[in-house]
């Protein structure tokens, strides 16, 4: 098999790792995909006639859910019926063939099946069982239901998102659980990475409140240091000025950063306001933020009086900071995204050349790629197991069992 961009798939660097990808929306099985893009044989195992929610999540085209071609890519799709006897024992026999595990029941439901770490590491005692929840297996809501919008307004990311006269704002997708599926996917290589020195597999017990609060930065310290509690500022922070979304002519929107010092006095000269600059204020980030009134106008009105093409054009000679505020559309004609292949088409079967995300990140020697996109359910079932050693007799009465 070689991959779309021409590397085999024995060269991947994550090839010769399977995982067993038994999570549902999102966070666990983004993290399979994005070993998934990197050489790792990931089989997806739904219930039978309850696939990954994912599946049915957004639009669709002709009955096919688009979100599932990008969660679903470089995965194996078959079904498996833990509940029943036969599901159980061929579980135990994958994991038996696998690296990793990656699940998302609510605590103690693998365990209502049998399925827990003592028996699953008996089957494979280098085996790392990674469990996603909302809330981690122990503690006081453990046992909640957990989704990723409870951890963006848990962790103190809606209290800070919004204007400071606006009701607490959550974001219009999965933050949450995108970030946790980050984190999932370096927690899996960094247990691999123990295996590999111990012989031994290990619990991975990732809750998707924890990686949100870790990227929100030092809020904890600060309260527990200052008191300081952050508040909602709309698109302004606190630690630096101008820092805003601004008004074109032609009525679209730029943002302009200036976390840099040098940055925040190239945009003053550039607009036309160098005195600012010898304001005693103006010296730190922190007290140019206090005079956000009078910088926000500065810049404001300089940029509405000209096209958003000649306004990207005139930061970019002065070398200061500023993106258009782009939707998707914008983002599949910007000539960066288009240089760096950031969206990419991929053929598929049922719905032939459709354009997704690429892989995460580029490496020099060892890239990944995506060799498929989101199969339909249970396409793989026959193929897997065969492959596992289960005969046409052994199908057939798993399927009779309803374990299939």
């Amino acid at each position: 098999m070689t991959e779309t961009n021409g590397t085999p798939i024995h060269d991947a660097p994550l090839a010769g790792l399977r995982v067993l990808d038994l999570a549902t929306l999102f966070a666990g099985p983004l993290a399979a995909t994005m070993l998934g893009d990197f050489g790792a044989e990931v089989i997806k195992i739904e219930h039978p006639s309850k696939p990954d929610p994912s599946r049915g999540h957004g639009p669709s085209k002709d009955g096919v859910g688009l979100w599932w071609k990008l969660l679903g890519r470089n995965k194996r799709a078959i079904t498996l019926n833990l509940s029943r006897p036969g599901g159980r024992a061929t579980l135990l026999r994958l994991a038996a063939t696998a690296d990793v595990i990656i699940e998302n029941f609510r605590p103690g439901t693998l365990e209502k099946w049998d399925l827990g770490w003592e028996e699953l590491s008996a089957a494979n005692p280098r085996l790392v069982l990674t469990r996603v929840t909302g809330f981690g297996q122990f503690g006081p809501y453990a046992h909640r239901p957990g989704f990723g919008t409870l951890a963006e307004a848990m962790s103190g990311f809606a209290s800070i998102t919004g204007e400071p006269d606006a009701p607490p704002t959550l974001p219009p997708f999965g933050l949450a659980d995108s970030i946790a599926a980050l984190a999932t996917a370096y927690a899996v290589m960094t247990a691999l990475t123990a295996r590999d020195r111990t012989g031994e597999g290990q619990v991975v017990d990732m809750a998707i409140i924890e990686p949100i609060l870790t990227v929100l930065g030092p809020q904890p310290l600060w309260y527990d240091q200052l008191g300081y509690v952050q508040e909602r500022t709309g698109n302004r922070s606190t630690n630096n000025a101008p820092r805003n979304t601004y008004r074109t002519a032609d009525g679209t929107w730029v943002a302009v950063s200036t976390s840099a010092q040098s940055v925040a006095e190239r945009v003053m000269r550039l607009v036309g306001r160098p005195e600012l600059i010898d304001e005693p204020w103006f010296a730190t980030g922190a007290e140019r933020a206090a005079h956000a009134d009078v910088l926000d106008t500065a810049v404001g009105t300089w940029i509405a009086a000209r096209t958003r093409t000649d306004v990207l054009a005139a930061f970019e000679k002065a070398e200061a900071a500023i993106a258009p505020v782009q939707d998707v559309r914008d983002v599949l004609t910007d000539p960066q995204y288009q240089a760096l292949d950031t969206v990419t088409t991929v053929d598929d079967p049922e719905l032939g050349p459709i354009r997704m995300q690429n892989v995460l990140f580029r490496l020099s020697a060892t890239p990944g790629a995506i060799r498929w996109a989101g199969r339909p359910h249970g396409a793989d079932t026959e193929t897997v197991l065969t492959e596992l050693g289960l005969t046409p007799a052994d199908l057939a009465a798993l399927r009779t069992e309803g374990a299939l």
